[in-house]
């Protein structure tokens, strides 16, 4: 029977990367959407497989989700909650936990719900950021959630075997909508701030989510991989 992916947040970006690279590898994907309906469906279309929305950070709208899957052989929880910006100092208590319960309520409820029927072999991937280790003004909120996703991430691992969890973190990627707020000026220092002088693609992380996805990694679990393009290597201390 041909193994099935879905892919949270499978419309654009990193999630729109990882379900064509999945397809590749021979998944039936179902992508995962929010908003954007037509990306969804363009991306479905282009991989041959399905497109469905619902908000992962409810349990009702995940359990149709999964329902209409079947049995999930590789999870990627990369589904995107919007962050609030802003001092720490001033930044409202609202928009602070709305990133922190947003995030970790789309991985927490889609786990729960694949989990009792995924093969023994399955495999679930926490698309996390790098951010989760730098301190950088007016990120609190979205630091503090990915650390939070990153340490969901180590006890699903220890709880799910046999099937493999990990985490994969990539550092600023360039996709549309990134590629919109920041000026070339900004993604040219973002690039020189690497070992390889380039900004990190949706395809670069789609590459190694996917390898970890189809167990062309057997022994890997329970790890957090960066992809940085070598900015740790760079970084102040």
């Amino acid at each position: 029977m041909e193994p099935v992916a879905l892919v949270t947040g499978g419309g654009r970006g990193i999630g729109a990367a990882t379900a064509r690279e999945l397809a590749r590898r021979g998944y039936r994907v179902v992508v995962n959407y929010h908003r954007d309906r037509a990306s969804a469906e363009a991306v479905a279309a282009e991989t041959g497989g399905t497109a469905i929305r619902a908000d992962v950070r409810d349990p009702a709208e995940v359990a149709a989700l999964v329902a209409a899957c079947g049995p999930v052989t590789a999870l990627v929880c990369n589904a995107n909650i919007d962050p609030s910006f802003g001092p720490v100092r001033s930044l409202p208590w609202e928009a602070f936990i709305g990133k922190v319960e947003g995030e970790l309520a789309a991985a927490y409820h889609v786990t729960q719900a694949v989990l009792p029927d995924m093969p023994e072999h399955g495999r679930i991937v926490y698309v996390s950021s790098l951010s989760a280790d730098l301190t950088r003004p007016m990120t609190g909120a979205h630091t503090t959630a990915k650390a939070a996703l990153d340490a969901f991430a180590r006890h699903v691992a220890a709880e799910a075997s046999p099937v493999a969890v990990n985490v994969v973190a990539p550092a600023a990627v360039r996709t549309e909508g990134s590629s919109a707020a920041r000026t070339p000026e900004v993604e040219a220092a973002l690039a020189g701030r690497s070992v390889l002088g380039r900004m990190v693609e949706p395809g670069d992380v789609a590459a190694v989510i996917a390898a970890v996805a189809d167990g062309s990694l057997p022994a890997v679990a329970g790890a957090r991989i960066p992809v940085d393009a070598g900015f740790r290597v760079l970084a102040a201390p």
